[in-house]
């Protein structure tokens, strides 16, 4: 899905997918009736970083002026960003890094990884992290103190709701699981903020 391509009406009614989001249900209501729909869903969705695409790395090419990129910006509700976990910008590739021969890691390596966190996560606490409720994140994604002081600061400097700071944690128990850690370590919780970015 492309938020940007998306007109009014449609930005309007993506709008509506904000509870369910949160529930992973549709309620449907109509003069004496109501209908509830399960809705466990993944939401993937893009957009460019200014109206005109170029904002990245001060490319000379864009020509927005910083009111018309955040207008452009702001143009996704704040409540709706602060249901997905992952905000991650994608700048353009140069030309040495297209060239790099280094080899990335391969598909069947990242499968097995996955297949092991997802394994974990099962056994540890019989359901998937995205599910684990705030009760259960403190049994099972617990923080050490320089990890404890470091959500607090980026609670803080990131402005944080209580909806994003559990996200955070649920994303970084993943993280930690991919890494076969059983414990949530400085770096998996570092990388988890980073995916907040300034979007929070």
């Amino acid at each position: 899905m492309f938020l940007d391509e998306l007109p009014e009406f449609d930005r309007k009614v993506l709008e509506v997918l904000r509870q369910p989001l949160e529930s992973k249900e549709i309620i449907i209501s109509r003069a004496a009736r109501q209908i509830t729909y399960p809705a466990n869903f993944q939401l993937i969705a893009a957009m460019n970083p200014c109206p005109c695409g170029y904002a990245f790395n001060q490319d000379s090419r864009c020509q927005c002026s910083p009111e018309s990129i955040k207008r452009y910006q702001n143009r996704i509700s704040g409540p709706l960003l602060d249901r997905i976990d992952l905000h991650i910008d994608v700048p353009p590739l140069k030309a040495q890094e297209l060239q790099d021969p280094t080899p990335a890691e391969d598909s069947s390596s990242v499968r097995q990884r996955v297949i092991y966190a997802y394994k974990q996560q099962m056994q540890r606490q019989d359901c998937l992290n995205q599910a684990l409720s705030p009760k259960q994140l403190e049994q099972y994604a617990t923080l050490d103190s320089t990890s404890q002081r470091m959500i607090e600061m980026a609670q803080q400097r990131l402005n944080l709701s209580a909806r994003a700071y559990h996200r955070v944690l649920r994303v970084a128990r993943t993280i930690a699981d991919l890494a076969q850690s059983e414990v949530i370590q400085s770096p998996h919780l570092t990388e988890a903020l980073s995916y907040r970015g300034n979007h929070s």
